[in-house]
């Protein structure tokens, strides 16, 4: 229990870093109302209760986690690719059994021999080798998503403290993570094996939280800077960018951005 209460502060941690910064770009209002229709039928059950929680994690974000993720953007960007790639390299391990779960047989392929690769000639995937042999990352992929494509609905929209916003179906398919879906987790926590610690899991977790909020600094600026309601437009993008992966869609909702630091810094 005290394990698993451990786990359950450091992922409130960092699914607050990822999802309250939620960002869209100049254009995010325009993308929003463009597509309203998209959202309307999934229900914000709590909204008064849900805008109080969301301006106090909005709080929390400007005094704490965005001056972190600031003083993160400082490291060599050597450092901060490499740290990139190895998280991403490590999130295969959640996306491939979802691959699975999805039909996505080609795509899982791909996904081990990426994980493969980098963790053996990638050393440990802080060097993307896979690419250059034509293995392109792809998204990824979680098992809210797999509850999705199941057609499992989302349920009630709601934000919680530090966490941020979810469904009732993300919320379940977070858990699963916790109930042995998430490798990473069990050779770390759930089995205490001689060759991790406990640590390099919150470790990991945290990391992944910090370098993603680094990424869209910018874009959630501009999404503020933007919004006559920030609220509404972070609910509405959300749930388009759950849809969109849910779908596997090509459109571009312009969030969550988790490309590599060379892309983002080259654009």
């Amino acid at each position: 229990m005290k394990k698993f209460l451990k786990v359950l502060v450091i992922t409130i941690f960092t699914q607050f870093i990822t999802f309250s910064v939620l960002a869209g770009s100049d254009g995010a209002l325009e993308i929003s109302k463009k597509n309203e229709n998209r959202d309307i039928e999934v229900k914000d059950c709590f909204e008064t209760v849900n805008r109080g929680i969301f301006a106090f994690n909005q709080g929390l974000d400007k005094i704490f986690f965005k001056p972190v993720a600031k003083g993160y953007r400082y490291l060599p960007k050597p450092i901060r690719s490499g740290t990139s790639n190895a998280l991403s390299n490590l999130s295969n391990i959640v996306t491939i059994p979802n691959n699975i779960l999805q039909g996505q047989m080609k795509d899982a392929a791909v996904n081990v021999l990426r994980f493969s690769i980098n963790s053996t000639l990638g050393i440990a995937g802080i060097f993307d080798v896979a690419s250059y042999y034509g293995l392109n990352k792809l998204d990824k992929e979680d098992y809210g998503q797999t509850l999705g494509t199941w057609g499992v609905k989302e349920g009630c929209y709601f934000v919680l403290p530090v966490l941020g916003p979810t469904t009732i179906r993300d919320s379940l398919g977070s858990i699963v993570n916790f109930s042995g879906g998430d490798a990473w987790y069990n050779v770390t926590i759930a089995n205490n094996t001689r060759h991790f610690e406990n640590s390099d899991y919150y470790y990991s977790r945290l990391t992944a939280g910090i370098d993603f909020r680094a990424k869209n600094l910018e874009a959630f600026d501009s999404l503020e800077e933007n919004s006559l309601d920030l609220y509404a437009s972070v609910r509405s993008l959300y749930l388009q960018d759950r849809k969109r992966k849910i779908e596997n869609l090509d459109e571009t909702t312009e969030t969550l951005n988790d490309d590599d630091w060379e892309e983002i810094e080259s654009q």
